[in-house]
C-alpha cells in the first residue's frame, strides 16, 4: 500500500510537469479535457486524488502512456522462500510460488534399507540429480543415476526411487497436479 500512496502522491507533479513543458494553461487543458480547471489545479497540487477516469484523460490529452503518469510498479521479489517439509521418506523444497501446472521440487531422499515398492498415478515427472547416486526402478528396469543426469517417464509406468547410497541424492522434479498429489501428499505406511 506504501508503494500505491507514494505513485499516487507522485502524480500531481508529474502532470504539472508535463503541462508546463507544453507550454499548456489550466484553462487550455480544461477546455480539451473538459476537466474543470479547478479540478486540473487541485490533482496538480495534490489536494485531489486522481482517478483512473482522470488520468486516461489527462495522458490522451498529453499523448503519454498512462504509466508515465503513475510510475510503473516495483517488480515483485522473484525469489521462492523455500521451507523443508518432510513427506514420508522426502524432504522437499517447492520451488515455484504460483500455482499451475508444473510444480517445480528440489529433493533430498536418505539413503535407506527398505524393500522398493513401485507406484502408479496420473501424470508425468521429469528428475534431474543435482548430487548423490540415484536408483529409479522404472517398470522392470533398474537404473542407477549419477549427478547431470536426467530422466523423465509416464507416472503409469509402476515406479520407485531412491538413494543408491553412499549417501542421500539431490534431486529436482517436475511435476503436475497428479505427481505432486501422490509424491508429496501421501502418507507414508
Amino acid at each position: 500500500m506504501q508503494d500505491i500512496e507514494r505513485r499516487l502522491a507522485e502524480v500531481g507533479p508529474k502532470l504539472k510537469q508535463l503541462r508546463k513543458e507544453r507550454g499548456t494553461t489550466l484553462s487550455a487543458l480544461s477546455e480539451a479535457t473538459g476537466i474543470s480547471a479547478s479540478t486540473l489545479s487541485r490533482l496538480e497540487s495534490g489536494t485531489r486524488k486522481a482517478t483512473l477516469e482522470l488520468l486516461l484523460t489527462l495522458s490522451a490529452a498529453h499523448q503519454v502512456p498512462l504509466d508515465e503518469l503513475v510510475g510503473e510498479p516495483e517488480p515483485a521479489d522473484p525469489r521462492v522462500r523455500m521451507k523443508p517439509q518432510k513427506f514420508g521418506r522426502f524432504t522437499a523444497w517447492a520451488l515455484t510460488a504460483q500455482p499451475g501446472q508444473p510444480q517445480a521440487f528440489k529433493l533430498l531422499i536418505p539413503v535407506e534399507d527398505i524393500e522398493p515398492v513401485q507406484r502408479t498415478h496420473e501424470g508425468y515427472e521429469w528428475m534431474y540429480v543435482l548430487s548423490g547416486r540415484l536408483r529409479a526402478l522404472l517398470g522392470d528396469r533398474d537404473f542407477t543415476m549419477g549427478p547431470g543426469e536426467a530422466a523423465e517417464f509416464d507416472t503409469r509406468v509402476p515406479h520407485w526411487f531412491g538413494s543408491a547410497g553412499p549417501g542421500p541424492v539431490e534431486l529436482l522434479v517436475l511435476f503436475g497436479k497428479q505427481g505432486e498429489r501422490a509424491h508429496l501428499r501421501a502418507r507414508s505406511k
